[in-house]
């Protein structure tokens, strides 16, 4: 039998390169993405394994529970659950319009929790499911360049410890993919140095950590002894430092 994969956020370019992971291997997917347009790209690109797709905003939160039933109802329930939707958004902004920075927060956390209750509640009535939920590094320490995003990346990171200390022994994994800067549209205006992830290399490690038992996975790897260093730093030991603290 075929994994049957719900892909939230399906039209990131991340999630979009493990779907075709995924399709490629014969698994059947239902994709939901805000782009109507990369959507129905990505949906054609991906033919028979596509078993069905929904374009929407995912930040309807009542409208959330609903759309996780009818891909429940299609794919005949859930072998893996990728959640790969987020806003990283413009830090400076959200210092100074509080609407803004709460759309912000909404799409990183808010949105994430109206998904996560009814997924999680179903892969534990399953007994058994991967659920993989892309976080960031930016979670790990509140940082002047994108503290706004970083603080709903981190209380994601809290909800999904929660979660897995709730379900350790019910044959649900819950993987945190703590992902690293990566060269996507998201980071365009961005300067890129060798600390960035490649999309295509990024994907495979998705994929290689759904199918393993760890809780947390850094990619690139290299983030994870840096952010030992960082989370860790004394306060006033980490705003010497500019590259650190700095915008």
């Amino acid at each position: 039998m075929s994994q049957r994969i719900l892909i939230l956020g399906a039209t990131s370019v991340v999630a979009a390169e493990v779907a075709k992971i995924y399709g490629e291997q014969g698994a059947q997917l239902y994709l939901i993405g805000r782009n109507v347009d990369k959507l129905a790209a990505l949906v054609q690109t991906l033919g028979d394994a596509v078993g069905g797709f929904e374009a929407c905003d995912l930040n309807e939160l009542e409208q959330n529970a609903g759309r996780i039933e009818r891909a429940h109802a299609a794919l005949g329930g859930f072998d893996i659950v990728l959640m790969a939707h987020g806003y990283l958004g413009d830090q400076l902004r959200s210092e100074e319009d509080a609407e803004y920075a709460l759309k912000i927060l909404t799409t990183n956390l808010s949105s994430a929790v109206s998904l996560l209750i009814p997924i999680v509640n179903r892969l534990e009535k399953q007994g058994a499911g991967h659920l993989g939920v892309i976080t960031s590094v930016a979670g790990e320490r509140g940082r002047p360049r994108n503290y706004t995003y970083g603080a709903a990346k981190g209380g994601l990171t809290r909800y999904l410890q929660g979660l897995r200390s709730r379900l350790h022994s019910s044959g649900v994994h819950i993987l945190n993919i703590k992902l690293g800067p990566t060269d996507t549209p998201m980071t365009i205006g961005h300067e890129k140095n060798g600390l960035f992830g490649e999309k295509s290399q990024v994907a495979k490690g998705i994929v290689r950590a759904l199918e393993g038992r760890k809780h947390v996975v850094y990619l690139k790897g290299i983030w994870n002894p840096i952010m030992a260093i960082v989370r860790f730093l004394p306060e006033a030991i980490f705003q010497r430092f500019d590259f650190l603290s700095g915008r």
